[in-house]
């Protein structure tokens, strides 16, 4: 599987993006064309080669006449349509700009068709983003991964005044996407950077276990004494064909909640989304016995599950960790017994036989409605199962499948815990 990703060491922008795109191969020609395609007066992409503490990096910047406009969607959707893009181009390029129409309406308590972009609706923004879009396209990366974003510190002047940074737009964008502090006085990510990494990026963590064959340095306009600033791309192939994605463990010691309320809390938990909730038996302080309760959750719903630990347990105190989980690709299927229908979750790893377990409630009213043992009706499931796979008449295995463990299974029988301004 091709991979990209993303170290934003000293953060992200649309024209460092940009930059580590074309450093990285992708063809420059079809970027330039795009751009000449929006029909901007006098608009040309210039592309240098730099050197930023040190190190050689690509840097790109946008000739254009100076202007004031501040343009609503309408006008960006105009100015896209006459555009020469693919269907996949216009789709990023859209989905860019509606994240961020979507944090300024929230922003400023307006609607997604009444806000007008300030300094994202500049030419220069425009072609970011646009050539942000083409790049990504072609380079034609399965998964894309993000090292944890810095924000910097400090204040930034916009149109509205000076804000602390993040500004609030940008921080609008990043909710739910992991930051990093890094003590530089500067905005490091702009709200292009922050639209391309919550609207483009499949998970956030370090890199992947990948075979590396190119690697983009972009540069960006501001120079720092502490580090050199440049945001790296590298594009390879993954070593494992297994996913992986970014999940969150919380646990706390109990010694003094009964049985009942904890069994309350873990299906209070289930039923709000975790991934899986189990319990440790251990010995505490003053040799009181005692259990860990473990929570297993998708990354940025930490709070709302602390809420319910906290709320149920009484506890003082939730230990954090965030954790790289990685999964099998999976989907239901449905097979046929000779009692009726039985649901079952499908994996498999890429070029291995995919593999099936049967839904528990499935089988067990199966059972209960025909008066035949639980066992058998799991059995022949299975077995309908082979069959179906050596008559091909299942549905094809999709390597891009997506699905979630909590999207296509019951939670309580199988445990998958276990298994702009630039810059």
């Amino acid at each position: 599987m091709r991979v990209a990703w993303l170290e934003c060491a000293t953060g992200i922008s649309g024209d460092m993006t940009l930059a580590a795109l074309i450093d990285a191969g992708v063809d420059r020609t079809a970027i330039e064309s795009a751009v000449r395609s929006l029909n901007l007066p006098d608009v040309r992409l210039r592309v240098e080669t730099v050197v930023k503490g040190g190190f050689r990096a690509t840097q790109v910047l946008v000739d254009h006449p100076e202007q004031h406009a501040h343009r609503h969607m309408s006008d960006i959707h105009g100015i896209l349509d006459q555009a020469s893009l693919t269907t996949r181009q216009r789709q990023i390029a859209d989905r860019l700009f509606l994240r961020i129409a979507e944090a300024e309406a929230r922003v400023h308590g307006s609607t997604v068709d009444k806000v007008h972009f300030h300094e994202v609706g500049a030419v220069d923004s425009i072609v970011d983003i646009v050539g942000a879009a083409v790049g990504f396209d072609l380079l034609g990366a399965d998964q894309i991964v993000c090292h944890p974003v810095p924000v910097g510190r400090g204040f930034v002047h916009i149109d509205h005044g000076i804000c602390p940074i993040p500004a609030p737009g940008t921080a609008e964008i990043l909710k739910g996407i992991p930051l990093a502090d890094v003590a530089i006085e500067a905005e490091l990510t702009t709200p292009t950077g922050a639209a391309i990494v919550s609207s483009l990026v499949d998970r956030f963590g370090p890199m992947p276990a990948m075979t590396i064959e190119q690697i983009g340095y972009g540069s960006g306009t501001m120079t720092f004494k502490q580090r050199a600033n440049i945001l790296r791309l590298f594009v390879g192939e993954t070593i494992t064909a297994a996913k992986t994605e970014l999940v969150s463990l919380l646990e706390t010691n109990l010694d003094d909640v009964t049985p009942e309320t904890i069994g309350y809390t873990r299906e209070r938990l289930m039923r709000a989304g975790a991934l899986d909730v189990y319990v440790t038996a251990v010995q505490m302080k003053k040799d009181r016995p005692g259990v860990i309760l473990s929570v297993l959750t998708t990354h940025g719903s930490e709070d709302s599950m602390e809420t319910i630990l906290f709320r149920e347990t009484g506890t003082l105190g939730i230990r954090r960790q965030l954790l790289e989980r990685s999964t099998q690709h999976r989907d239901i299927v449905t097979v046929t017994t000779p009692w009726g229908e039985v649901r079952g979750k499908r994996s498999w790893q890429t070029g291995r036989p995919a593999q099936f377990a049967p839904e528990f409630e499935d089988c067990a009213k199966v059972a209960a409605d025909n008066g035949v043992r639980l066992r058998d009706v799991c059995r022949s499931a299975e077995s309908a199962f082979l069959k179906d796979v050596e008559s091909g008449t299942l549905p094809e295995l999709r390597e891009s499948e997506t699905t979630s463990p909590a999207d296509t299974h019951p939670r309580d029988h199988h445990h998958d815990g276990d298994h702009d301004h630039h810059h």
